[in-house]
C-alpha cells in the first residue's frame, strides 16, 4: 500500500501543535521567502549610509571589519539554526531561552532582545527621516518619519503575502544598485576617473595598519553591522520548508549580505583614494561623495533615494514584522498582555503591529537627532539576548539531551558566547545603563506578573514541550 509523503508544512503544524500550540499564523512563507526577508532585514545596502564612520574607525580596511563580522557572527547564527530546527516558534530567544534553560529565564531573553525589536524600527526611521530632509531641505524630519511608519503599517496589516511581495521588489532594487555601483567602481578605476584610485589589498589586509586594538575595535563595529538575521527565526510558524528552512535561510543570508558588505567596501576603499579619513563635514555622506566622484552627482542622488526608502520602508517593515511576532509570542505566552496575541482576519499580530506603530511614531519625536544612544540601546537588548542563547544550546543539547555533537552545542556557542560577551563588555556606558534600567523594568513586569499568577510552566521531555497556559493559543 502506498502512502502519500507528508509535507514539511504539515510536519511543521504538527511540531506546532506537539509544543502545546494551535496553528494560528498563515503558513505561506517558503525557505526562499525567508532568505529574502533576512536580506531585506540585513540590509544587502547597509555600508551605504556607514562607510565614512567605518572607514575612520578601521583605517580604511573596510572590507576587513566585515569579514572580522562574517567570522564572528556565524557562531551565532549556527546556535540559532540548532535552537530554531528544535523548537520552531516565533518568539526567537524568548522560546528557545524558555525551553533551553527555564522559561523564567527565557522571560529576560525575551524581555531584552524586545528592547532591540521595539528600537530598530524607530531607528530606521530616525535614519530615513535625516536623509530625506537633505534631499528636500526645510521639511520637518517627524513629517517623513510618520509616513514611513504609515505605509510600513499598512502593509504589514495586509497579510504576509503584502510583505513577501514588498521584499522581493526592495530587495531587486538594492541588487541591481549593487551592480551598478560594482560597474561604476570598475569603469573609474580602470579609467583612472579617480585621482589616486587603485584597487589592491590593502583595504582587507595592510601589515602596517593591522593591531590587535584595531581588530578589537572593528570587532564590535562589524557585529553589530549584521544583526537582523535573527529576524528570520520569528517566522518560524509562517514557515512552510520545514523545521530545517529558518536556520538554512539564516546562515545563507548571513553569507549572502556579507560577501556584499565586502565586495560594496572594497571598491569604495579602493575609490577613496588612499585617504587617510573623512572629515567631520563629510563622513555621513562619504559613499555617496564617492560615487559622484566616480560617476556623476545624478547618481550620487539616486543611491541616496534608493538607500532612503531601502531603510525607511523595506528594512523598517521587516524590523517591524519581526518585532509584531515576538510580541505576539510573548503575549500567548501570558508574558505581555493578552491582547497582543490577537489574530486578524489576514492571520497576522494586528495589535501587536499597532502597537509596534504606535511607539515607533512617539519614540521618533524623541530620539531625532540622537541615532548614537538609540543605537546603543538597540546594541544591547540584542546583545544581552544573543548570549543567554548560546547558554540555551548549551543546556538543552549537552546538559538536558546529552548530545555527543560537541563542535555545534558546545564548541560553538563558547566561542559565540565570548565573542559577543567581549562586544557588550567593551560597550559605551550608555548602552550599559539603559540597558540595565530596561532589565529592571522587565523585572518589575516580571514581579508583577508572577504576583498575579500568570506565569509560564514547561513540562514534557524536551522533545514536545508544552506550555501551560489555559487559553492562549492552545490546541
Amino acid at each position: 500500500m502506498n502512502r502519500s509523503p507528508r509535507s514539511p508544512e504539515r510536519d511543521s503544524q504538527q511540531e506546532l501543535e506537539s509544543l502545546g500550540y494551535k496553528q494560528e499564523l498563515r503558513r505561506s512563507v517558503s525557505t526562499a521567502d525567508l532568505l529574502i526577508y533576512g536580506l531585506i532585514f540585513m540590509l544587502p545596502i547597509a555600508p551605504w549610509a556607514i562607510f565614512g564612520t567605518v572607514y575612520n574607525a578601521s583605517g580604511g580596511m573596510v572590507p576587513l571589519v566585515y569579514l572580522i563580522g562574517l567570522i564572528a557572527m556565524i557562531f551565532t547564527a549556527l546556535a540559532y539554526a540548532q535552537m530554531a530546527k528544535h523548537i520552531p516558534l516565533a518568539g526567537s530567544v524568548f522560546s528557545y531561552v524558555g525551553r533551553g534553560i527555564h522559561p523564567n529565564v527565557g522571560f529576560f531573553a525575551g524581555w531584552a532582545i524586545l528592547l532591540d525589536y521595539l528600537l530598530v524600527p524607530t531607528l530606521l526611521y530616525v535614519f530615513a527621516a535625516e536623509s530625506m530632509v537633505g534631499i528636500f531641505p526645510e521639511t520637518p524630519r517627524w513629517i517623513w518619519a510618520v509616513v514611513f511608519v504609515v505605509i510600513n503599517t499598512v502593509v504589514n496589516l495586509a497579510g504576509i503575502s503584502s510583505i513577501k511581495l514588498m521584499n522581493r521588489v526592495f530587495l531587486a532594487i538594492e541588487l541591481l544598485f549593487i551592480v551598478i555601483f560594482v560597474v561604476i567602481a570598475v569603469t573609474a578605476l580602470n579609467g583612472g576617473t579617480v585621482p589616486g584610485a587603485e584597487l589592491t589589498w590593502a583595504p582587507l589586509w595592510d601589515p602596517e595598519t593591522v593591531s590587535g586594538p584595531l581588530i578589537a575595535s572593528a570587532l564590535s563595529i562589524a557585529v553589530l553591522s549584521f544583526l537582523g538575521f535573527d529576524g528570520i527565526s520569528t517566522m518560524a510558524e509562517e514557515s512552510t520548508g520545514g523545521r530545517n528552512s529558518a536556520g538554512k535561510a539564516m546562515i545563507t543570508a548571513l553569507i549572502i549580505v556579507a560577501s556584499c558588505f565586502i565586495l560594496q567596501t572594497w571598491l569604495a576603499s579602493a575609490l577613496a583614494g588612499g585617504r587617510e579619513s573623512f572629515g567631520d563635514d563629510e563622513v555621513g555622506n562619504a559613499f555617496f561623495t564617492i560615487v559622484e566622484a566616480a560617476s556623476s552627482s545624478g547618481w550620487a542622488t539616486a543611491f541616496l533615494a534608493v538607500n532612503v526608502v531601502a531603510v525607511g520602508i523595506a528594512n523598517a517593515m521587516a524590523a517591524q514584522a519581526a518585532t509584531s511576532r515576538l510580541l505576539y509570542s510573548m503575549s500567548r505566552d501570558r508574558q505581555l498582555p493578552a491582547m497582543l496575541s490577537r489574530i486578524n482576519s489576514r492571520q497576522v499580530p494586528k495589535n501587536a503591529i499597532l502597537l509596534v506603530s504606535g511607539i515607533s511614531a512617539v519614540l521618533v519625536l524623541f530620539f531625532v537627532g540622537q541615532i548614537d544612544l538609540i543605537s546603543s540601546l538597540v546594541n544591547f537588548g540584542a546583545l544581552f539576548g544573543f548570549m543567554l542563547l548560546h547558554l540555551s544550546v548549551i543546556v538543552l543539547f549537552i546538559v538536558r539531551k546529552k548530545s555527543r555533537n560537541f563542535l555545534l552545542h558546545l564548541a560553538v556557542p563558547v566561542i559565540g558566547f565570548l565573542i559577543i560577551g567581549y562586544v557588550l563588555f567593551n560597550a559605551n556606558t550608555e548602552a550599559k545603563v539603559g540597558g540595565l534600567v530596561w532589565l529592571l523594568i522587565g523585572a518589575g513586569v516580571f514581579i508583577y506578573y508572577r504576583a498575579t499568577g500568570r506565569k509560564t510552566d514547561l513540562s514534557g521531555d524536551g522533545d514536545a514541550v508544552s506550555v501551560a497556559a489555559p487559553g492562549q493559543g492552545k490546541a
